[in-house]
């Protein structure tokens, strides 16, 4: 049972297996339908089914919020959320959490998380990364934010793509404050 309540947000970066691989754990580790909101981009829904076409977007049991939906509970800190993780986060999202806008739920609730104090991760999925983007990684961090760039690990010797990726959500998940049961890995 995870400890935390959780906003996963989905842009349309490439990398729809992280999120899926994502709210795959979550379910292993018997998170409950409260604990867990999801928040999809317009976009990720058109890039889910052309990378992931064997695979339907169910958020079942987790409660899915429309992105223009600001009276949903992780548009405001009283809703307690304890971390966000964006996976993956595009640039654009990153871009526009770095300049503070949010005209959308998915900005609004990272705006929430870094307002609050609470743990927001952007699992950033992009190469090569511009000095724009540097500088936006910068100034999420230096506002509290936490960049893990979607790159896996090899240290494990995944036999499959599914093992490597789950690297990077083992990561993410971890820095959110969740403990994934992962042997061999740590934070550092």
């Amino acid at each position: 049972m995870i400890n935390k309540k959780l906003i996963i947000g989905i842009t349309g970066a490439s990398g729809s297996i992280y999120a899926h691989l994502l709210l795959n754990k979550l379910l292993e580790l018997n998170a409950s339908p409260g604990e867990v909101a999801v928040v999809i981009s317009k976009t990720a829904e058109k890039v889910w089914p052309f990378e992931l076409s064997d695979i339907p977007m169910d958020f079942s049991p987790f409660t899915r919020y429309s992105p223009d939906n600001f009276f949903a509970p992780p548009a405001s800190g009283s809703a307690g959320y304890d971390a966000m993780i964006i996976i993956p986060c595009s640039v654009g999202t990153l871009g526009r959490i770095a300049a503070g806008t949010a005209d959308d739920l998915m900005l609004r609730a990272a705006d929430v998380m870094l307002k609050e104090r609470k743990r927001l991760i952007l699992v950033v999925r992009e190469a090569p990364y511009s000095r724009i983007h540097l500088q936006n990684m910068l100034s999420v961090t230096d506002a509290g934010g936490i960049i893990c760039p979607a790159s896996p690990g090899f240290y494990k010797h995944p036999d499959n793509i599914n093992e490597l990726c789950e690297s990077v959500v083992d990561r993410a998940l971890t820095l959110a404050g969740v403990n994934t049961g992962s042997k061999g890995f740590m934070v550092t």
